[in-house]
């Protein structure tokens, strides 16, 4: 696993680091129409869920999963999206994306068609969102070496 010149998630954190460890990183997403948007992401240039071993794949998904428990508790979302594109972006990474009834784009794909819908703010100012995900994301992570959870925000 290394970085690769040129790929935008070797290059920047891609988007506010939530948490992370030194295999992969949580981030929130600054999307006008999605605020409680995460991305789960890989620390290291891989392409494919395929290129892990088993225990790295499982890692992986276990945060994924913490994230997705973090937005359903602290937004109660009507669906929460789980996606792993990567056709633009060719390194691994995961999207956690809750959806409300009546979002821009509700019942489709965020990426479909504008629908009209209304924008769902979230509930909290977005730092306090921030905290609260990184805590979620700490308390049921496994603890490993090189844990990083922002400070908290004045």
């Amino acid at each position: 696993m290394s970085d690769v010149d040129g790929c935008e998630l070797c290059s920047n954190p891609g988007g506010d680091v939530l948490w992370s460890d030194r295999r992969l990183r949580v981030v929130r997403v600054d999307d006008p129409d999605y605020p409680g948007f995460l991305r789960v992401i890989w620390q290291g240039h891989v392409r494919e869920m395929g290129d892990l071993d088993r225990v790295h794949r499982s890692c992986l998904m276990d945060a994924v999963f913490a994230a997705e428990r973090a937005v359903v508790e602290l937004l109660r979302p009507d669906k929460v999206n789980l996606a792993s594109l990567g056709n633009m972006t060719p390194h691994l990474h995961w999207h956690v994306i809750p959806r409300f009834r009546g979002d821009p784009h509700f019942p489709d794909p965020v990426w479909a068609a504008r629908r009209g819908g209304r924008l769902v703010p979230l509930p909290m100012p977005v730092a306090a969102y921030g905290r609260e995900v990184a805590a979620s994301l700490a308390a049921s992570l496994p603890a490993s070496i090189d844990v990083r959870v922002p400070p908290a925000a004045a």
